[in-house]
């Protein structure tokens, strides 16, 4: 496409868009089990309103944008109360691999201050999510990578083996992306702090959703501030906060520490300047969405929307664990899951759900389908078990063969060479993001 000569109207520009927007898989309707957290068309329109009345709002401008700085601030009070630390400081970002990235900065500039530690290192499970190596190759810290136990939570013995003086923040998760475990945070805690460590925990996917499902008397393992020892946890607004796209929380228990998160420069000729966060502008939509989201649902409309996902999550459980060749990875905490075969390809199970117009995602070591259960699965777990039931007879028949994800895993797991894969990534990645030049 070349940019237009002459612009288009409004009615031509929307045609377009829902054009595009045709092409998109059904996430309204249930049929993917990531990237979209969907809590219902009231939940929507109030985002959309809230969205659209400061959508020239800039978050790099509290003292112009007044209304971003309370919003915000109130929207960081009710996120430490719901972690358990009514007094935490934070600050809102982009993201969950934004307030990874912040919690990485912030852990290396203390060590750097604090410690005058100059090589510094970060300790992962291998089920910490990608951002955190995202992070760490962007800000220059070494990895190092610990296994996970039996049953799918962090090896603590192997953490706590890990630390070195050099060690700058240790990392555990609530829950983890691939399986839905929380690792054992007060154990993981205990470690850290024995050798004056901070340690952080990546709620992204649990933070707007464990405090509800506790509250309607779910047992909840141990995750948040009221663990001694854990200094600082994202999680995100856009996943089970139900807010608008462009929203996460990264919080810390003390302020002081906090301050290493910020970049501030006090030569430039265009003024001093200071920004608490990565991004510079930011949107106030994102914010005024979130406030929205969290005063429109309260706690009695987020309860009863962690009930339906409970319930929803444990009744497709119940449906995969029940049916033969499937079994479930581990014993989920909350609403993610993945499960396998012993005796199926069960990315050629994923294939056929593709088939039959369900899309689960895809994960390796093991190799594995994976759900991301929200409100919006609630009326169609008996039609995606019936789903998955048929998949898997399609499979034992031999009326599906590998191909596609299938044989792309397949490929890649049995390709020694780490490097070559992550190139075939690469890529794959320039092929999504290229630019069509031909006329």
């Amino acid at each position: 496409m070349l940019f237009p000569k002459q612009g288009s109207s409004h009615d031509e520009v929307m045609a377009r868009i829902n054009d595009a927007l045709t092409a998109d898989l059904d996430w309204r309707g249930g049929k993917i089990w990531s990237l979209v957290y969907f809590a219902g068309d009231d939940v929507a329109e109030m985002i959309r309103d809230a969205y659209s009345a400061a959508i020239y709002t800039n978050g790099l401008g509290p003292t112009a944008f007044k209304s971003l700085k309370r919003l915000e601030s109130e929207v960081i009070a009710m996120t430490g109360e719901l972690l358990g630390l009514p007094e935490a400081v934070g600050n809102m970002t982009s993201g969950g691999t934004e307030s990874i990235l912040m919690a990485l900065k912030t852990a290396r500039d203390w060590a750097r201050a604090e410690k005058g530690i100059t090589e510094p290192e970060v300790v992962l499970p291998t089920t910490a999510h990608p951002a955190f190596h995202k992070a760490a190759q962007y800000l220059g810290l070494k990895v190092v990578l610990t296994p996970i136990r039996e049953d799918y939570r962090a090896d603590v013995e192997a953490v706590r083996a890990a630390i070195t003086p050099n060690t700058v923040l240790v990392v555990g998760s609530a829950p983890c992306y691939p399986f839905g475990t929380i690792d054992d945070i007060p154990a993981l805690a205990a470690a850290a702090h024995e050798r004056g460590v901070p340690m952080h925990v990546d709620a992204c996917v649990g933070g707007f959703l464990l405090p509800f499902v506790e509250r309607n008397g779910y047992d909840v393992r141990p995750w948040d501030f009221r663990v001694p020892g854990v200094t600082s946890i994202s999680a995100d607004l856009h996943k089970y906060g139900f807010a608008a796209r462009g929203a996460s929380t990264i919080m810390y228990r003390e302020r002081a520490y906090r301050k290493h998160q910020f970049f501030t420069m006090s030569d430039w000729p265009g003024g001093l300047y200071g920004s608490p966060t990565l991004a510079g502008s930011r949107p106030g939509g994102a914010v005024a969405a979130s406030w929205a989201v969290m005063t429109y649902l309260g706690e009695a409309g987020y309860m009863r929307l962690a009930k339906v996902i409970m319930e929803t999550a444990l009744a497709i459980r119940r449906g995969i664990e029940g049916t033969p060749g499937l079994r479930i990875f581990g014993d989920p905490d909350v609403s993610l899951m993945a499960f396998g075969s012993d005796d199926l390809d069960i990315y050629a199970v994923g294939d056929a759900l593709d088939q039959l117009d369900w899309h689960p995602d895809r994960q390796q070591n093991p190799p594995s389908l994976h759900l991301m259960v929200t409100p919006a699965h609630e009326p169609i777990v008996e039609p995606f078990l019936a789903a998955v039931r048929q998949a898997v007879e399609s499979v034992r028949a031999g009326e599906v063969v590998s191909g596609g994800t299938a044989a792309m895993y397949g490929a890649a797991a049995k390709m020694p060479d780490r490097g070559a894969v992550r190139s075939f990534i690469a890529d794959a990645v320039e092929g999504f993001t290229r630019v069509d030049h031909t006329p």
